[in-house]
């Protein structure tokens, strides 16, 4: 991938904050990549690309990539990655006016009911690509949290965040995150995990699998990212297309969840759908939670069908030593 000047002024990363983001754990993914990464050109997949932090990432450790896919079923997040691609001039332009009207109001309460207004737009007025993204990229800066919520409807429905001068508008981290997509062929795409099956290269894949985390208790969610739950059937379903393209020759994948036999013993889901693959473990700090006593440090998953060559898979049980 060719390494432009804004690159090496600015890396690139998530444009938007995102529940569950990876930026925090690259450092250990790092130590469970496949070796052989570094050996080939190859095609990265990744079918719920999220907020991009693994992408971002993955773009500039790996000049090797030839090809990427990347698939979200939020059809908003797709047209951003688009529109960052393409029109990153025209995105800050009107993002840079929107974020000056919001920095002018003098209290907390006009702050809300502009917020509130943008919230309305952005669910119900017909708008274009780049005016979509700008109001995305706005509410998830001024929301609670940075989360994405919606409704059975399917409408934006995250509170205001009451924060005294968020980041809204990133110039530099827009344009960095434009030269990364526009620096190999990359295909977007929107809707299920699935059809990413169809576009894998010719030579050698790899896919990274960050799906909606398994709640680790009843109240422990924030409720749906998409109208469509992401429940256990939805999780065995991804396990079967892991096995499918385990069948293939020379696709490797690696995926991501909840530890939820770290919370209970007793639920080993986890463990026994993906019994015949490696599980591995890593450290999370996750602060997303109404219940100060339940944020903290905690253990994920990372789940593969290759045994990571420079970590090992027997270090899981001395990573959960703390807890037992």
């Amino acid at each position: 991938m060719p390494h432009t000047e804004q690159q090496s002024q600015h890396a690139a990363k998530p444009f938007l904050k995102w529940a569950g983001g990876k930026s925090q754990l690259l450092a250990q993914f790092d130590q469970h990549l496949p070796e052989s990464l570094e050996e080939r050109d190859f095609t990265y997949i990744e079918p719920f690309v999220g907020g991009g932090a693994m992408l971002f990432h993955m773009l500039q450790k790996f000049p090797n990539i030839k090809r990427v896919v990347i698939n979200d079923i939020n059809p908003h997040l797709a047209t951003a990655y688009r529109i960052i691609k393409d029109h990153p001039n025209e995105l800050i332009e009107r993002l840079s006016v929107l974020e000056q009207m919001y920095f002018g109001l003098e209290d907390e309460e006009a702050k809300r009911v502009f917020f509130l207004g943008a919230r309305e737009i952005f669910n119900e007025e017909r708008l274009d690509d780049i005016d979509r993204t700008k109001y995305l990229i706005f509410l998830n800066r001024t929301c609670f949290n940075g989360l994405y919520r919606v409704n059975a409807r399917g409408k934006f429905n995250v509170p205001f965040g009451r924060y005294l001068r968020p980041t809204i508008c990133n110039a530099a981290t827009i344009k960095a995150d434009s030269a990364a997509l526009n620096g190999v062929d990359i295909t977007i795409l929107n809707g299920d995990f699935t059809q990413t099956f169809g576009y894998m290269g010719k030579g050698y894949n790899f896919f990274y699998f960050d799906p909606p985390y398994r709640p680790l208790n009843a109240t422990s969610s924030f409720n749906s990212y998409a109208k469509e739950d992401f429940n256990d059937d939805e999780q065995i379903r991804l396990r079967d297309f892991c096995v499918l393209l385990n069948e293939q020759l020379g696709v490797k994948w690696m995926l991501s969840n909840a530890d939820c036999s770290a919370k209970n013993p007793n639920d080993t889901f986890f463990e026994d759908i993906y019994a015949d693959f490696h599980i591995s473990r890593v450290y999370a700090s996750r602060a997303i939670n109404a219940n100060p006593e339940k944020r903290g440090k905690l253990t994920e998953l990372l789940i593969s069908n290759y045994l990571p060559e420079k970590y090992g898979i027997y270090a899981a049980e001395e990573e959960l030593s703390y807890i037992n």
